[in-house]
Order: C-alpha cells, then structure tokens, then sequence
C-alpha cells in the first residue's frame, strides 16, 4: 500500500514501503495523509506505523520541517534470518540520513522464527515494539500490540518465536512530556 502525505511547510509525497516520511512539529504545523487514489480506486492494505519523536526543550520552537527518505538514506543490513532498516539515527556503526534533534536509534527488524538479535549499547532509554509475530526478550513473550522498556544497562537479546516484525528505539532522555491527543511538550501551556 501508500499514501500520500501533505505538509505545510511545503511539498507532498507518495509514501511506499521502506520509505519514511519524516516531520518535524516544532513551533506547528498543519499535515494530512490519505490514501494513494490509484490504491482507493483498486483496492489495497496499507500497512504502516507512526510514531512520535519529542523534541529536546530548546529545540521545541525549531521551525516545522518534512523530509522524504528512501533508498539509501536508510541503511539495511541483512543476515542469518534478519533484515534490519535504520530508520533514523545511529546504530551498530550505521548513520540514517533522517535529520534528528538529539541522540537515538530507531530500527525496523523483520525476523525469521529462531532468529537473533541485541539492541545497540550506549543509550539510556531502549525499547523493543512487536507490530506482528512474537518474540523473547529477557525471559519474557512479547506479541503483536506489546512493547518492552529495556534496561539501559546489559545487552537484551531478542529472539523470534515466529517470524516477527519489530521496532527497536532508543535514546539520550529529553525529560518529562505533557501529551493531549497527538500534541507532545515539555509544557502543558504550549499544547
């Protein structure tokens, strides 16, 4: 599937898979995302997931900023039954081209059954969040919906039960957020 993404500091993209829209709120912004009418018009199954990034305190006012990435923008790796896709920041060496305010990894994992994988070291907050499959990590089954908080210390190793697609985040802490629907800041006043 795709849609077609619309932001007001300009442009409009068709997102496919292995592509990422990426926004940047800041002071506001005004976007909209619908289906691809080709797609409408046949029939198709989008599949896709969203989330929200907060902005360290001093960059919260940044002006609002959208960039499309594909291709080589975000490195992949595969092997022994994974396919991984840094989608942005940095990881095991890899850089994804995706403009960040502070330090973070978020990785797209789509596991065989009895598959392997560590999350990268060196950030105090990590998670692990299964969008299909189920997995082990730490003693504990995790399935399609569930997300883990990780320890910053330690190296978790994730292990598919059963093929799995799963994200794997992290970063430096950029403090407490007050959250109202889809609207994120560090002060209530400002939402």
């Amino acid at each position: 599937g795709g849609s077609v993404h619309r932001a007001s500091p300009g442009g409009q993209e068709r997102l496919r898979p292995g592509e990422v829209n990426w926004m940047t709120a800041g002071r506001g912004i005004v976007h909209s995302e619908r289906t691809d009418p080709s797609l409408r018009a046949t029939g198709a199954v989008m599949h896709g997931l969203q989330a929200w990034v907060a902005l360290p305190e001093a960059e919260e006012e940044t002006d609002p900023a959208f960039f499309h990435h594909e291709g080589e923008d975000l490195p992949t790796y595969e092997s022994g039954g994974l396919f991984a896709r840094l989608i942005a920041g940095e990881a095991f060496g890899a850089k994804a081209k995706v403009k960040t305010h502070s330090p973070m990894f978020y990785i797209h994992w789509a596991l065989k059954a009895g598959t392997k994988a560590s999350l990268p070291t060196g950030y105090p907050e990590r998670a692990v969040y299964v969008v299909e499959g189920e997995i082990e990590i730490d003693g504990r089954t995790l399935t399609k919906g569930q997300m883990a908080v990780l320890s910053p210390v330690g190296q978790p190793v994730v292990t598919a039960l059963t093929d799995a697609t799963v994200m794997a985040l992290g970063g430096e802490p950029v403090g407490p957020r007050f959250i109202w629907w889809n609207l994120v800041s560090s002060r209530a006043d400002r939402i």
